[in-house]
């Protein structure tokens, strides 16, 4: 009815085809999961962990308590306090 050009046809082509195409979705979609990763990435770079490493300005957390309490912005206790907690 078809004259060879109906489903099936090719033998196994038609098997061939859609596993290539199977695998081509899956690497557009894994394409797109590590686009989105590195987008993320990339506009979160100048977040900084906590903590007493360096900032996203090149700072340590105890380099600006230090310039704090130099301006006189803390006190003396509350420097100690918080040099102990940073430092553990």
């Amino acid at each position: 009815m078809w004259d060879g050009w109906g489903p099936g046809s090719y033998g196994g082509t038609n098997v061939i085809g859609f596993i290539f195409m199977m695998v081509f979705m899956v690497a557009i979609i894994v394409g797109i999961v590590l686009l989105v990763i590195w987008l993320v990435r990339q506009t979160a770079g100048g977040v900084a962990a906590p903590g007493p490493g360096p900032t996203a300005g090149g700072e340590s957390a105890l380099d600006i308590l230090r310039k704090r309490y130099a301006n006189g912005e803390i006190d003396k206790a509350e420097f100690e306090e918080k040099k102990k907690a940073l430092t553990g």
